[in-house]
C-alpha cells in the first residue's frame, strides 16, 4: 500500500490519510480483529466497503503505534461511534473510494471526514445549510463541499444520534481557501465551539473537528 501521509493537527492531535491498493487479504493480514469487529466485517458483503471497513483500521492502527502504544482494536459505542480498545484516547475514521482517513486526539473529542469534490453538493443544500450557510455559500461548489465536509467532521465528533446538519450543525463564515473554522453543536441542552482544520489534499477535502 502507498505511504501514508500524517497531518500534525495540534502537539495532541494527528491525522493519517491512506491511499488505498492492498486488497482484502493483505489489508486483513496487518490487522487482529477483535470477535466484535469480525462479526461487524462478516456483516458487510460489498466487497469495496469491506476494503474500506479494513483500511480504516489499519490507519488507526498507524496513528497509535505513532505513538508507541499497541493497538487492540476498536469498539463501538451505543451510537456506533468507534472507540480504542483499552485506551482513553479520541479517535474518529472516514473513508471515501480509494481512501482510509484516521485522526487521534490524546485529551478530546474528535470528528474526521474525507470527500471527493463532487456535484451532489449542490443538490443537498436545502437539508443542510442554514439560511445564513446558504446566503454565504451562494451557490459556490467549493464553498458547498467545505460545509458539508465540515459538518460531516462535527457529526462524528459529537457521535449522537437525533442531530440534523441544517439546525444544529452550524459553520461561521470562511475565506475562501481558509484551513481553519470555526463550528457550532447546538442542542438545547447542548452548546458547544469547536475549531475545524481543513486540508485540501488526497481525495479533495479532509476536515478534522476537535
Amino acid at each position: 500500500m502507498p505511504s501514508p501521509t500524517f497531518l500534525s493537527i495540534t502537539p495532541d492531535c494527528t491525522a493519517v490519510l491512506q491511499p488505498i491498493s492492498d486488497t482484502e487479504s493483505a489489508l486483513r493480514q496487518r490487522l487482529t480483529l477483535t470477535t466484535g469487529e469480525e462479526d461487524e466485517l462478516a456483516r458487510i458483503t460489498h466487497p469495496e466497503q469491506r476494503v474500506e471497513w479494513l483500511a480504516c483500521r489499519v490507519a488507526v492502527r498507524q496513528l497509535v503505534e505513532a505513538e508507541g502504544w499497541t493497538y487492540a482494536g476498536l469498539q463501538k459505542d451505543e451510537y456506533g461511534k468507534p472507540h480504542l480498545v483499552g485506551s482513553a484516547w479520541h479517535i474518529s475514521i472516514s473513508h471515501t473510494g480509494g481512501w482510509a482517513a484516521a485522526v487521534l486526539h490524546r485529551t478530546r473529542p474528535v470528528g474526521i471526514d474525507i470527500e471527493p469534490m463532487r456535484d451532489k453538493f449542490t443538490r443537498v443544500v436545502p437539508r443542510i445549510l442554514s439560511a445564513a450557510e446558504i446566503h454565504h455559500a451562494a451557490g459556490n461548489a467549493a464553498r458547498l463541499a467545505v460545509y458539508w465536509c465540515a459538518k460531516e467532521s462535527l457529526y462524528k465528533l459529537y457521535g449522537k444520534r437525533q442531530l440534523t446538519f441544517r439546525q444544529h450543525l452550524l459553520i461561521d463564515p470562511f475565506a475562501d481557501g481558509a484551513e481553519q473554522l470555526t463550528g457550532h453543536v447546538r442542542l438545547p441542552d447542548h452548546e458547544e465551539q469547536l475549531t475545524i482544520r481543513c486540508f485540501r489534499i488526497g481525495p479533495g477535502l479532509l476536515a478534522v473537528a476537535f
